[in-house]
């Protein structure tokens, strides 16, 4: 950590408008364990992995959580809609517990329809910056088997572990995301510490000033986090969100000691202290963005399928040739894309979402050989043309915008390696090419350019 104090201005664009920025990569630390780069290596093998922001704030078709901060009001409120002031709004966000009731959820279902098209791990949200969590913990009512919650009685009313055994079971590794903040508990949005009611993303206190306050509410995240270490089975990465919970602004958790001894436990668990940077930021976690250019780190873009992480009940879905684009890009400088759904309120995933998932399934049950357990090769990502390395093997992608795009009878890929055979990954092997100054010019099979252009053509490279 640096002993530099970070400024006010620049702490708050830890966040812009709910969207994390990320760590550079020179900030990277690499970990000495060799259980830990074991276990980095494996995740940098999955590629795909589903990010699920779920709560009862899904009731509203609105953000998760930032509505409930004053100093976001700009932004976060933007699409409240019904006559309402700041705090009636606050107690509202908060009552939405007594009415969540998603009957219709079907872990197994999830589990079967993410790995059943390629999914490889799940991200989801034991608890999001609103504080109300969605496993049976035993340190706050305010949880989704919390008797004022209606669905506590249903067989599946602790649905972090439902959704944990269900996807670990279908061998998909888990990602528990848990925020640092927690904007409900009395020991961080504690009443009556300040004049007025306003409310920011920080607690409502100066933990130098009261830390006997402070420690409870470290107390209370440690014992939070190892319930889920403890009682939930393998967990393959803690992934923490709220960046300006760190010893940069006096709000020090002491995470470290924490992680240490949730890996006395499950001692291959990565940490993803998201823009925090050190020990505990194992992987790069950029949100709603990919890099510009291809990381020799860990990394993971977060990134919605529609135009938000919680669920809306009219959305923009992006298409299935989009996100396959996303994963491409992403893969080739990389990285792993973590693609998010919000649920529905009902336990349900939109028949949308199903649709975009299964399209993306099928385009990689054909060229998956060029995602999964690849690595970064030169020259990565150049206009349309993307690169990955699987051994001796090179893949090529080149990307069609639309299905209008015209396909071309000889495709220019910019590849200066030796090699002595190009097929096309799902069709001809053996493809006939020529070499130029700028890479080699392969000539497609004559029924390739005849049909409409299709989300890549990808090649073999051997």
């Amino acid at each position: 950590m640096s002993e530099n104090k970070l400024t006010e201005e620049e702490l708050d664009s830890v966040v812009e408008q709910g969207v994390h920025n990320y760590s550079s990569e020179e900030n990277w630390v690499k970990p000495e364990d060799p259980l830990l780069l074991e276990q980095l290596e494996w995740f940098k093998d999955q590629k795909l992995g589903l990010m699920m922001h779920w709560g009862p704030y899904s009731q509203l078709g609105l953000v998760e959580s930032w509505a409930l901060s004053d100093k976001d009001e700009e932004w976060s409120r933007n699409e409240i809609d019904w006559d309402i002031d700041a705090e009636e709004l606050k107690r509202q966000y908060f009552d939405l517990n007594k009415t969540f009731n998603p009957l219709r959820f079907q872990p197994d279902l999830w589990a079967d329809l993410a790995a059943e098209n390629g999914f490889k791990y799940l991200n989801f949200t034991t608890k999001h910056h609103d504080g109300f969590c969605m496993w049976d913990t035993h340190t706050t009512d305010y949880r989704v088997t919390g008797p004022d919650c209606p669905f506590h009685t249903h067989k599946y009313a602790d649905i972090t572990k439902q959704l944990f055994n269900a996807f670990r079971a279908k061998g998909l590794g888990i990602s528990a995301y848990f925020s640092k903040a927690d904007w409900h508990t009395p020991y961080y949005w504690t009443p009556g510490m300040q004049p007025g009611t306003s409310t920011s993303r920080g607690p409502t206190y100066d933990p130098k000033e009261y830390p006997w306050l402070w420690e409870q509410f470290v107390q209370f995240t440690h014992e939070q986090i190892m319930e889920l270490m403890t009682n939930y089975g393998r967990i393959d990465v803690l992934w923490l969100d709220a960046g300006w919970v760190n010893d940069y602004r006096d709000q020090n958790i002491r995470l470290g000691e924490v992680v240490e001894k949730a890996r006395k436990i499950q001692p291959w668990l990565l940490s993803a202290d998201r823009t925090v940077g050190g020990p505990y930021e194992n992987l790069i976690t950029p949100e709603q963005t990919l890099p510009e250019r291809a990381l020799n780190v860990p990394w993971e873009s977060c990134i919605t399928m529609g135009s938000a992480f919680s669920f809306r009940y009219e959305d923009n879905y992006k298409s299935v040739r989009q996100l396959i684009h996303l994963l491409i890009e992403i893969v080739a400088k990389g990285g792993n894309l973590a693609l998010n759904v919000g649920p529905q309120p009902d336990g349900r995933i939109s028949k949308t979402a199903i649709s975009r998932i299964q399209g993306m399934g099928a385009w990689l049950k054909v060229h998956g050989e060029a995602i999964y357990g690849t690595r970064i090769c030169e020259p990565f990502s150049v206009g349309n043309v993307q690169f990955t390395k699987k051994d001796d093997t090179i893949y090529a992608f080149y990307l069609y915008k639309d299905e209008h795009e015209a396909v071309q009878e000889e495709l220019h890929l910019p590849l200066q390696t030796d090699f002595t055979s190009i097929d096309l990954v799902g069709g001809q092997d053996k493809l006939e090419y020529r070499r130029t100054e700028n890479g080699v010019i392969v000539q497609l099979p004559e029924a390739e350019h005849q049909t409409k252009a299709p989300i890549a053509h990808v090649f073999r490279i051997r």
